[in-house]
C-alpha cells in the first residue's frame, strides 16, 4: 500500500484530504508544521509528500528544500491563490506539482495518481527495456542507472527532470506543447497552469547547458513549445 505524508497546518484541510486518500487506498500520515514534517518524511519514506507552503516553523519551500538534497520522492506543493511568486519558488526547488487553495477533491486525487503513478511505471520497466545510453555531443544519459553527464560529471537531476529530458531526447526533434508534455511527462491531462513545464525545462537547462540561455540541447519552438535538438 502506497504512503502518502500531508504536511499542512490547516488540521481541518488535512482531514479532508487525508479522508479523501485513505477512500482511495492509500496510508496516510499527517504533520502540522514543516519541523514535524521533515521529521515524519524521514521516519515514513512516504512515496509522495504533499506540503503546504505558509506553514510555522519551516515552511514548505524550505522543507522541499530540505528533502531534495537526499530523496527524489513526488512533491505536491499546496498553495494560496494569492502565492504566484511562490509557486514558480516551489517548482524552481525540486517540486514535482502544485494545487492551488480552494480546489476539489476529485482534482487533488488525479495528481496524486498521476504522480504516483510515475513511480509504478519505472519500477516495473524490465531492466531490458531501460539498457543502454543516449549520448549527444557532451552530454550522455544512463537510462539504466537514471543517470545523467556531461563530460564525464555527473549531474544531480530531479526525477521529474530526467523524466522530461528522456522524453524528449527519445523523440528527439519532434516538438512538444506544454500542454503535450503535461499529458506525457507529468501523466495528467491538462488543468491549467503551463508554467510547471517552463520552469522544469529553465531548471533542466540550469544544470545541462553551459550557458542556460543559448540553449543546445532542450530548444524553444516559439508559439509552440520545446524539442530535443535533432
Amino acid at each position: 500500500m502506497q504512503k502518502i505524508a500531508v504536511i499542512e497546518d490547516e488540521k481541518a484541510i488535512s482531514d479532508i484530504i487525508k479522508y479523501n486518500l485513505e477512500k482511495e487506498g492509500y496510508t496516510v500520515f499527517t504533520a502540522y508544521d514543516g519541523e514535524e514534517g521533515l521529521e515524519l518524511i524521514e521516519r515514513q519514506n512516504p512515496d509522495l509528500i504533499m506540503l503546504d507552503i505558509m506553514m510555522p516553523k519551516r515552511d514548505g519551500l524550505e522543507v522541499c528544500r530540505i528533502v531534495r538534497q537526499t530523496k527524489t520522492t513526488p512533491i505536491i506543493m499546496l498553495t494560496a491563490k494569492a502565492e504566484e511568486i511562490d509557486k514558480v519558488v516551489g517548482l524552481e526547488l525540486g517540486a514535482d506539482d502544485y494545487i492551488t487553495k480552494p480546489f476539489g477533491m476529485r482534482e487533488l486525487i488525479a495528481r496524486v495518481k498521476a504522480n504516483l503513478r510515475r513511480i509504478v511505471i519505472n519500477a516495473s520497466k524490465e531492466p531490458e527495456e531501460e539498457i543502454g545510453q543516449l549520448i549527444e555531443g557532451d552530454l550522455a544519459m544512463d537510462l539504466s542507472k537514471y543517470e545523467v553527464s556531461k563530460r564525464g560529471g555527473i549531474i544531480e537531476l530531479t526525477l521529474r527532470e530526467f523524466e522530461l529530458l528522456k522524453f524528449l531526447w527519445l523523440e528527439k526533434g519532434k516538438v512538444f506543447s506544454r500542454e503535450q508534455l503535461l499529458e506525457k511527462v507529468w501523466g495528467y491531462e491538462y488543468y491549467g497552469d503551463v508554467r510547471t513545464v517552463d520552469v522544469t525545462v529553465r531548471r533542466l537547462r540550469e544544470k545541462i547547458e553551459d550557458d542556460a540561455s543559448k540553449a543546445s540541447y532542450v530548444l524553444t519552438k516559439r508559439g509552440i513549445g520545446y524539442y530535443f535538438r535533432g
